[in-house]
């Protein structure tokens, strides 16, 4: 291609990369009198993404999730996703003061349960430990979705961060097999040899192999983590492939996944899989999500009405590997939420909850544990940060087909979050990453900024009885008789 048809585009912050730009190029072509052939659209499309690369800050963000080395900086606890969100924080936060990527009510949302969660640490344990992890609690919170705000904001930027953790998740297949076959977790030591890093998580083995933690904390985070990617490595990534490579990549992060053996992150991915042959099956059905709601709507109602446990119990209690782990988590619930109504204002803060003496204190479950911690209002804030973004997400109009598909796997990836987080508590790595990519698909409730080219349908022309079959006919003539 002649180099005069490239023309680079500019930049205006340091590391030549601004929040919402990307380092990218745009490609001058002859004029079309009409569409081209969808293949090649495709095409170009897909070439065009090749050349629109991934902010670096997000690079760095998402290869450091998956580093485990750990360090202090005095009492600080410090690992290197933090150092990235530490240092983007103050530039994504005056881009978004600014209103460069515009304010949406998730913003608000988390933005005030980063003030309560802090103000709760106040009246629990005092101004110091409401200092130091009020603070982190804001770097990690709104430093992980303002990046992702800030910098996803496009469909190539989208697809390119999919690809990025998708790789990374695939690179970690080898090592986890190894880990689950032989009980070795060779990447944590090889981390290990050269600075400290997360201690090994020794679990009770299933099925005769190894629960696989790799570079995490806990193998129910790997799970977590790895089972984000599913719908995204299937819709997004292989957006444009074949049914056999979007296939293959699926099954790269499902077993990944799966080496967990973990209940919570298998059901969510199992959860994307169905909604994923939902999707396919009935592509031809432009009312199929109102069909699954309805299906949805009609368990929920026969579940509470022929089972004595609640709706989120029953759901804890049948999708576990472990009958006990299962009731345990129940436990947690009834208990948990007892905790929530005895401290409804400002919750415990980091201190004993209410539950009995033989209990721990691990709360495996997401969507409680922020009330508790931070009462009421801080576990609303972000349940409903959550529902204002994927309900915003789902109810936008004039997405083109693309973006219409991207939309579908970010609301899969965002049901398989709901639902783990019933059973697992986001924490570390797990916890950023679901505000990253709760963040990193906020753009799609903006059609004017997905930059998709590709209309959600073609228009159909209308036939016009007077004229089909015929030559039109210019007005003030009569047409001869032959």
């Amino acid at each position: 291609m002649p180099e005069s048809q490239i023309i680079s585009s500019t930049t205006v912050m340091p590391g030549n990369i601004a929040p919402g730009g990307s380092h990218a190029t745009a490609v001058a072509g002859p004029a079309r009198g009409r569409r081209g052939p969808r293949m090649s659209d495709r095409l170009r499309t897909q070439a065009k993404a090749a050349r629109h690369h991934l902010a670096w800050p997000v690079v760095l963000f998402l290869v450091a999730l998956f580093n485990p080395w750990t360090f202090k900086i005095g009492s600080l606890a410090m690992s290197m996703y933090r150092l990235v969100l530490v240092a983007t924080i103050v530039p994504c936060l005056i881009y978004w003061l600014r209103g460069k990527v515009g304010f949406r009510l998730a913003d608000i949302l988390l933005l005030a349960y980063c003030g309560w969660g802090t103000l709760a640490l106040d009246v629990n344990h005092g101004i110091g430990t409401a200092t130091q992890s009020g603070g982190i609690l804001f770097v990690e919170t709104m430093g992980a979705y303002l990046l992702a705000r800030c910098y996803v904001r496009k469909l190539d930027d989208f697809r390119n961060m999919a690809r990025l953790l998708f790789w990374l998740i695939a690179a970690l297949l080898p090592f986890a097999l190894y880990e689950a076959v032989f009980n070795d977790n060779i990447l944590l030591r090889l981390f290990s040899s050269v600075l400290p890093s997360h201690p090994v998580s020794y679990t009770e083995p299933r099925w005769g192999l190894r629960r696989v933690q790799t570079v995490f904390e806990h193998p129910i985070l790997f799970g977590v983590i790895c089972g984000s990617a599913l719908a995204a490595a299937n819709m997004v990534v292989g957006y444009g492939e074949t049914g056999a490579k979007r296939l293959f990549k699926t099954g790269i992060v499902g077993a990944t996944t799966f080496l967990s053996f973990s209940a919570g992150p298998i059901s969510a991915i199992a959860a994307q899989g169905l909604l994923l042959g939902w999707d396919w099956v009935l592509r031809n059905n432009p009312n199929r999500w109102k069909l699954l709601w309805t299906v949805v709507f009609a368990m929920y109602v026969l579940v509470s009405l022929a089972s004595n446990q609640s709706v989120p119990e029953f759901y804890m209690t049948h999708f576990s590997f472990d009958p006990e782990s299962a009731g345990y988590r129940a436990l947690i619930w009834q208990y948990g939420s007892g905790s929530v109504m005895n401290h409804p204002l400002f919750g415990v803060g980091y201190g004993k909850w209410d539950r009995p003496d033989w209990m721990t204190s691990s709360i495996d479950m997401f969507w409680l544990a922020n009330a508790i911690f931070y009462g009421l209002p801080g576990g609303l804030a972000m349940f409903l940060a959550y529902l204002s973004t994927v309900f915003g997400v789902g109810a936008a109009k004039g997405l083109g087909r693309k973006a219409v598909v991207y939309r579908t796997a970010f609301l899969i990836m965002m049901t398989g979050f709901f639902m783990v987080g019933w059973t697992v508590h986001f924490w570390n790595a797990t916890y950023v990453l679901f505000l990253f990519l709760l963040g990193s698909g906020a753009f799609l409730a903006e059609p004017a900024a997905s930059g998709d080219e590709e209309p959600a349908e073609e228009p159909k022309r209308r036939r016009n009885p007077r004229t089909h079959g015929h030559r039109p006919v210019k007005s003030g003539t009569v047409p001869q008789r032959r």
